[in-house]
């Protein structure tokens, strides 16, 4: 009766859901990285250490182009420094320790922080992140594995566009948050690709990907010296002050 429950809770079904739809997209994963020249192995060990999507797919789209491991891992790591500000938030919400804090920092990706910090209290916030990632990443896990193997059977893969599958979810991955985002996010793009394109003639593959990263330095500026607006109410309260001195 209590497993039953818990299957009913809110934070275990969208963490199912999550899970499973997300997971499956390891599928293209395991095609991407055959088809980029890896073997199943390969592919298999990124998706058990690594694990997230969109640093994965960058890593195998820069080897794809003939870029160097050593470029494709930088470009890579760029992608996801943003799990380590999740991994910021998510210690104080999940309250883990020792052991356990070092297993979960494994799962810290977009999905599972999403779920777990729309959370109500820290038990929902646990089985949540939990389910989360313990359904994504065996879904992720097991699809990778599947993919990679199908694709390692064909006998020619540029003959079945198998190349382009890399670069095409990338972008699926990167899309919702162009559409979600405001003029500087779409300048920060707009920009990046303009770096990439204008270097890649000139600079060996995967070299372009991380000087398209600085244009991330955007969002930088104008912020740091900007400054903190007053708290609502602030101007309120000193005027309330004032005439309180007055009327005293």
């Amino acid at each position: 009766m209590k497993t039953f429950s818990l299957l009913r809770s809110p934070a275990v079904r969208d963490s199912l859901g999550i899970g499973i739809a997300v997971g499956a997209a390891g599928l293209a994963f395991g095609t991407a990285a055959v088809a980029a020249g890896l073997s199943p192995a390969q592919a298999l060990f990124l998706s058990l250490f690594m694990f997230t999507g969109a640093s994965q797919f960058a890593l195998v789209g820069v080897i794809a182009g003939g870029g160097s491991l050593v470029a494709g891992a930088l470009g890579a790591l760029l992608l996801g420094a943003r799990n380590t500000l999740y991994g910021l938030r998510l210690a104080d919400v999940l309250g883990y320790r020792g052991a356990r804090r070092a297993l979960a920092a494994h799962g810290v990706i977009d999905e599972t922080a999403a779920v777990t910090l729309v959370q109500p209290d820290r038990e929902s916030a646990r089985t949540a992140f939990m389910t989360t990632y313990v359904v994504l990443g065996g879904f992720w896990v097991a699809t990778t594995l599947v993919g990679a193997l199908a694709t390692d059977r064909v006998s020619d893969i540029d003959a079945f566009g198998l190349d382009a599958v890399g670069p095409a979810i990338f972008l699926g991955l990167l899309w919702p948050r162009l559409r979600e985002g405001g003029p500087r996010t779409w300048l920060i793009a707009g920009l990046g690709a303009g770096l990439a394109l204008a270097a890649t003639p000139f600079l060996a593959p995967g070299v372009p990907v991380l000087l398209a990263a600085s244009a991330a330095l955007i969002s930088f500026i104008g912020t740091a010296d900007r400054p903190a607006e007053p708290a609502a109410g602030a101007d309120r309260t000193a005027d309330d002050n004032e005439a309180e001195e007055v009327r005293s």
